[in-house]
C-alpha cells in the first residue's frame, strides 16, 4: 500500500517556475547528464515542502540501453532527482550557507510506477529533519497523479573544500 501523499500532485501548478534549470545551477552542483531536475515550483518553509519536476527526454543517456525498445527511467536516477531536490531546499532556504548538500543514504525506497520518455516526473519532498549536518526528506514522484516511487532520502553537508580534496 502506497503512502499518503505529501501533497495532492493535481493541487500543483507546474506553470508557475520559481527556480529554472539555470538558477537550479546557482544552488545544485550538478551538472550535465547527472541534471535531474527540471525546475522547481514550491518552496513552502512553513511547511518543509518542495516540490519540482523533471521533464523525462527522448535523448537521456540512459534511453538507449535502460530497456532496448521500452526505455524506462531508472529508479536509482529517481532518486538521484529527489536527492537533488533535497539539496536544493536546503540550500535555496540558507540551511546550508556554503556547499551542497550530498547523498547520504537511502530508507524505504519503492517504486511502483514506471517513468518513460515523455513522461513529466512530479517530485515532492518533505523534511522530516532539518540540521546543518544532515537532513532528511520524505519524497514521493508522481506521473500524472500516479505514485511511482516513494522513500526516504538521507543528505550531508558537502562543503566545495571537501569535495576537492
Amino acid at each position: 500500500m502506497p503512502p499518503a501523499p505529501l501533497l495532492d500532485p493535481e493541487s500543483i501548478d507546474t506553470a508557475k517556475v520559481l527556480l529554472d534549470r539555470d538558477q537550479l545551477r546557482e544552488v545544485n552542483p550538478q551538472r550535465f547528464e547527472m541534471e535531474q531536475l527540471t525546475a522547481i515550483v514550491l518552496i513552502d518553509e512553513a511547511e518543509k515542502l518542495i516540490v519540482g519536476y523533471k521533464d523525462v527526454l527522448p535523448d537521456e543517456f540512459w534511453v538507449r540501453g535502460h530497456m532496448p525498445g521500452y526505455p524506462l527511467l531508472p529508479g536509482v536516477l529517481m532518486c538521484e532527482a529527489a536527492a537533488q531536490l533535497a539539496s536544493c531546499y536546503c540550500v535555496s532556504t540558507h540551511l546550508i550557507k556554503e556547499g551542497f548538500v550530498g547523498f547520504g543514504g537511502m530508507e524505504d525506497v519503492r517504486f511502483r510506477g514506471q517513468v518513460r520518455p515523455g513522461d513529466r516526473l512530479l517530485l515532492i519532498g518533505k523534511a522530516t529533519r532539518l540540521h546543518r549536518r544532515q537532513t532528511i526528506f520524505d519524497v514521493q514522484g508522481f506521473v500524472g497523479g500516479n505514485m511511482v516511487f516513494h522513500g526516504r532520502m538521507i543528505g550531508v553537508n558537502m562543503s566545495q573544500q571537501d569535495s576537492a580534496s
